[in-house]
C-alpha cells in the first residue's frame, strides 16, 4: 500500500492508503504504484486519480508537485473549480 496525503492551500484534500495514484505530470499523465521509485515532479492541469479499498477517487487540479519517496506520496496541489 502507498501512503497518500493531497494538500491544497485551503485544506488536506485526502490522507490515506491508497493502491495507486494516477497524476498529470507536466510532461504526461504517469501512474505510482507500491515500491515506485523516488520522484519529484510538477503537475499540470487535470485530474488526480486514486485507487482506495472503497474504489477510485479523483480530485480536480490545475497544478502543483508531487513527491515519491519510500511509498509516501506527497501532493501540494492548486484546486480547479469551486471544491
Amino acid at each position: 500500500m502507498l501512503q497518500l496525503k493531497i494538500v491544497s492551500p485551503e485544506r488536506i484534500e485526502f490522507e490515506g492508503n491508497v493502491e495507486s495514484v494516477l497524476v498529470p505530470g507536466t510532461l504526461g499523465q504517469f501512474e505510482i504504484l507500491v515500491n515506485h521509485a523516488p520522484i519529484i515532479s510538477s503537475l499540470g492541469v487535470g485530474e488526480v486519480v486514486y485507487t482506495t479499498a472503497d474504489g477510485k477517487h479523483s480530485v480536480a487540479i490545475s497544478g502543483g508537485f508531487v513527491e515519491v519517496q519510500k511509498n509516501i506520496v506527497s501532493l501540494c496541489v492548486e484546486l480547479n473549480g469551486n471544491d
